[in-house]
C-alpha cells in the first residue's frame, strides 16, 4: 500500500509523544481492527506502529467505547512484558488526550499473524501450547500480585466492550437463554483473580522468532483469566468451519492449549478455571453468530445453525470440562 498523509490527530499525538519533530509525516494504514486506527509510520529511527482508539467501534451493531481503554492497554503491555519477556511490543509512547500509543512495528515477515496461518491451514499445536503457556504466565504473575487490580478500574470498560456486546446482546437475540447467559455475565464479573487480556484471539497474536507475541489488550481488566482461555479456544473452534481441511489441526490445537494452560494455573485448583472457562466457551460461540461481533467467515447459515445447536445444548446443559465442549463440537462436525 502507498504511504499517505497523517491524520492531524495522529501527527498531534506523535509531537506530543516526542516521537515527531515538525516535519510531515507520511504512513500507512494498517487494516485489520475495528476499534482503533492503526498506522506503520516510518521515522528517522525506524518504523513504528501508532494505534488511536475509536469511540464507535467499526461494526454493523451501535458499539461505543470509552477512548480511555487506550491507557489500560499501556498499562497491560508493561505488566505483561515484565511476567513474560517478549510476549507484548516495546511501549514507545502514550498520548492520554487523544487515546492513542506508538509501539515498536513488527514486521509480518517475521511475526506472521496466527490468524493468516489458521486460515491458510497451518495449525501448530506447539504454537498453540506456547500461546496458552504464556497466557496462563501472565495470569499467574498478576494473581500473585493482587495490588496490580487498582491499576485497571475497567469493570466498566469490560462490560461495555465485551460482556454487553457478547453475552447480553446474544441473550437478547436468544430471550429463552437469558437467564444462563445473565448468569455466565455475574460469574465472571464476581471471580476477580488475575490480571485479563479480553481479546485473546488469533487476529491478535503474532507468531514471533521467540515466541508469541499478543496485541490490542483494549479490554484489559483485573477479572476472571477464565475469559481468556475461554475467548481463545472459541476460536479454534469456530475455525473448523473456516477451513474444513484443516479441522483435526485446529482441534489438536485446542487440547495443546488446555494442557499447556491447565499446566500452569497456580491461583486456585486447575479444574476451578476450567469449569468456569468450560460454561462460559458455549456462551461466547453462540455469541460470535448472534451477539454484535460476528465472526466474518460463517456466513452460510447452515454453517451458523451448527454453532447454535450446539451451543444452545451446552448452554442448556453446561459442562464442567472443555474435552466435554471439544466433543460435542466434534460430533456435530462428523454429522
Amino acid at each position: 500500500m502507498a504511504a499517505e498523509f497523517l491524520p492531524d490527530a495522529i501527527v498531534d499525538a506523535l509531537r506530543r509523544m516526542r516521537l515527531l519533530d515538525g516535519a510531515t509525516a507520511r504512513g500507512i494504514r494498517l487494516t485489520g481492527g475495528v476499534s482503533s486506527d492503526i498506522w506503520r509510520v516510518d521515522l528517522p529511527s525506524g518504523p513504528i506502529c501508532i494505534k488511536r482508539a475509536l469511540p464507535k467501534l467499526r461494526v454493523a451493531a451501535d458499539w461505543q467505547a470509552p477512548v480511555e481503554r487506550n491507557v489500560y492497554e499501556a498499562r497491560w503491555m508493561r505488566r505483561a512484558a515484565a511476567a513474560v519477556a517478549g510476549c507484548a511490543p516495546a511501549l514507545l509512547g502514550q498520548d492520554v488526550d487523544s487515546g492513542a500509543l506508538a509501539m515498536a512495528f513488527l514486521p509480518p515477515t517475521d511475526h506472521p499473524l496466527w490468524k493468516t496461518q489458521l486460515r491458510d491451514g497451518h495449525a501448530d499445536p506447539t504454537f498453540a501450547a506456547a500461546v496458552a503457556t504464556a497466557l496462563v504466565r501472565i495470569h499467574a504473575a498478576t494473581a500473585a500480585d493482587p495490588t496490580i487490580a487498582a491499576a485497571f478500574p475497567t469493570d466498566s470498560i469490560f462490560y461495555d466492550i465485551r460482556l454487553e456486546p457478547y453475552l447480553i446482546a446474544t441473550a437478547r437475540a436468544h430471550p429463552d437463554l437469558a437467564p444462563r447467559l445473565l448468569d455466565l455475565v455475574a460469574t465472571t464479573q464476581a471471580n476477580k483473580r488475575a490480571l485479563v487480556h479480553g481479546d485473546v484471539s488469533p487476529k491478535n497474536i503474532l507468531d514471533g522468532p521467540d515466541g508469541p507475541v499478543f496485541l490490542d489488550a483494549e479490554c484489559a481488566w483485573w477479572g476472571d483469566p477464565a475469559f481468556d482461555l475461554a475467548f481463545c479456544l472459541n476460536h479454534l473452534l469456530l475455525k473448523c468451519l473456516w477451513t474444513p481441511p484443516a479441522r483435526d489441526r485446529f482441534l489438536a490445537c485446542f487440547d495443546a492449549m488446555v494442557a499447556a494452560y491447565r499446566a500452569g494455573v497456580a491461583w486456585e485448583p486447575a479444574a476451578d478455571t476450567e469449569r468456569r472457562a468450560a460454561h462460559l466457551l458455549p456462551g461466547l460461540f453462540l455469541a460470535r453468530v448472534d451477539g454484535k461481533s460476528p465472526v466474518e467467515y460463517i456466513a452460510a447459515e447452515a454453517d451458523k445453525d451448527r454453532v447454535r445447536r450446539v451451543a444452545r445444548h451446552l448452554l442448556s446443559d453446561p459442562p464442567d470440562t472443555l474435552d466435554a465442549i471439544r466433543r460435542a463440537w466434534t460430533q456435530e462436525l462428523r454429522r
